[in-house]
């Protein structure tokens, strides 16, 4: 299994998309798993999730679980895809449920 890490984030989350934000947290958690880039898990109680439908996408991560897909809707259109969620994570990262975390290459995340 890869060495993966879940820890409380230090720093305000924002995430922005087509002018609009779409997530402000200061209970944001990070995800580091082998040599990937860290991951920030938002809680959804911090996202606007009025701007995001769940997509007919779907993965599965040997580590983590079953992954569902988010698409985002902006003032500029919808952003297929822009996020992901673990429903039911395995054990060893249980605490990611109820977080979605979205693609730096499709909504621009900040911390401060």
């Amino acid at each position: 299994m890869a060495h993966i890490t879940v820890t409380p984030a230090t720093e305000r989350v924002t995430v922005t998309a087509g002018g609009v934000e779409l997530a402000n947290s200061t209970n944001a958690l990070v995800l580091a798993e082998g040599s990937y880039p860290p991951v920030h898990y938002i809680p959804k109680s911090d996202i606007e999730m009025a701007r995001l439908t769940r997509t007919a996408t779907a993965s599965h991560c040997p580590h983590k679980g079953d992954a569902s897909y988010w698409s985002v809707d902006t003032d500029d259109g919808v952003i297929a895809d822009a996020g992901w969620s673990y429903d039911q994570p395995f054990a060893g990262v249980a605490q990611i449920a109820e977080h979605i975390a979205f693609y730096p290459n499709k909504v621009r995340i900040e911390t401060a």
